[in-house]
């Protein structure tokens, strides 16, 4: 029977940051937040970057980096902006893309983009 890691969130919010459990880690939907659990405002590449700053502590946490991740599903409040949005996510992937789906849908806090990803960290 494998072992269910919790890496806890600091934020008043009923959810863990991620949780790993049979060789991957699934990180929880992160929305652009700055490190005090504020909304960063801004154009889509600045919410973006945001994003992925965040994904990338909570990956780093766990013991691993943008190139293991495996999956990501990505919400944007607006599909107009996706260029924008892949402008600035391709930049945090130097080996190869992970696969990914990505939807235009209501966030919350109005932000305009959500990211959630799941990543391979092998047995730990």
């Amino acid at each position: 029977m494998s072992e269910i890691k919790r890496y806890t969130s600091s934020l008043p919010f009923p959810f863990s940051r991620a949780v790993c459990a049979g060789g991957f880690l699934f990180l929880s939907g992160q929305i652009p937040m700055d490190k005090d659990g504020q909304v960063v405002k801004g154009d889509i590449g600045v919410q973006t970057r945001a994003v992925m700053d965040r994904i990338g502590e909570t990956l780093e946490m766990a013991g691993a980096g943008f190139n293991d991740i495996v999956r990501a599903t990505v919400w944007l409040s607006d599909f107009s902006q996706f260029a924008g949005f892949n402008d600035v996510y391709k930049t945090y992937f130097k080996d190869g893309f992970p696969t990914r789906a990505t939807v235009e849908a209501k966030l919350a806090f109005d932000v305009r983009v959500e990211i959630e990803v799941q990543a391979w960290v092998g047995n730990q």
